[in-house]
């Protein structure tokens, strides 16, 4: 069930984690960028599984990878996906604290900035004048780090520290899990993403835990679109 994608000349440098989005999102530019690499961050986090899952796919995929040290991270911004002490709430505590107008305990403060910057200094390195990431506003978990606003200052910002003219594609910006899900099988690759990618936070490839805040918004995105697709 695949379609034409616009193709853009140049290469691409994917900021991947080994989840639903990332993973998604490296399909998307494999399918619309003469030439792909990734890169993964190794930033402390709770579940070492996203890395491997990362390498697995990266190398199924015969896309360059890199793995790039972030571990500061992990001992400036406490988070449950940092720190072994701090319990992953589930998908309904995580609302109820939105709701408060509270970030979930899974928000790592300065993450995505952080990755963007390094992904921009990588780029520049091997070439890549595109940078794409898996941010999305309009199905998430509340993340300040994952609004086009963000995306759109920081983009200027390392063209302007720099002196380059990088470009963030953020494919999933504007779509909903079931969008997400609808582009995956567009891409030919539904069933890759949803047996072989690391989206649960508690560190279970494929459908997860189905209880944390990420295996909520996969499986209703999922169940979303199976429902509505015409097989």
């Amino acid at each position: 069930m695949t379609d034409t994608f616009e193709k853009k000349p140049g290469a691409a440098l994917v900021v991947f984690s080994g989840g639903q989005d990332s993973t998604t999102c490296l399909y998307w530019a494999l399918a619309v960028f003469d030439r792909v690499e990734a890169v993964t961050f190794d930033y402390g986090q709770r579940h070492r599984k996203e890395i491997e899952v990362s390498r697995e796919i990266a190398g199924a995929l015969s896309v360059p990878h890199y793995v790039l040290d972030a571990a500061l991270i992990s001992r400036l911004a406490p988070s449950s996906l940092t720190r072994a002490d701090i319990p992953v709430v589930s998908a309904e505590a995580a609302r109820a604290a939105l709701s408060e107008g509270e970030l979930p305990s899974t928000f790592v403060p300065g993450r995505n900035m952080v990755f963007l910057a390094f992904a921009g200094i990588l780029a520049r390195q091997i070439g890549a004048a595109h940078i794409v990431t898996g941010v999305c506003e309009t199905d998430y978990s509340g993340y300040p780090d994952c609004r086009a606003a963000f995306i759109r200052s920081m983009n200027e910002s390392m063209n302007l520290a720099m002196d380059t003219a990088l470009t963030i594609h953020t494919p999933l910006m504007h779509l909903d899990k079931k969008a997400t899900w609808a582009l995956a099988d567009r891409l030919g690759v539904l069933t890759e993403i949803r047996t072989k990618t690391l989206t649960c936070y508690n560190g279970i490839v494929g459908d997860g835990c189905g209880d944390c805040p990420a295996c909520f918004l996969r499986k209703r995105g999922l169940d979303a679109y199976l429902n509505g697709r015409v097989l």
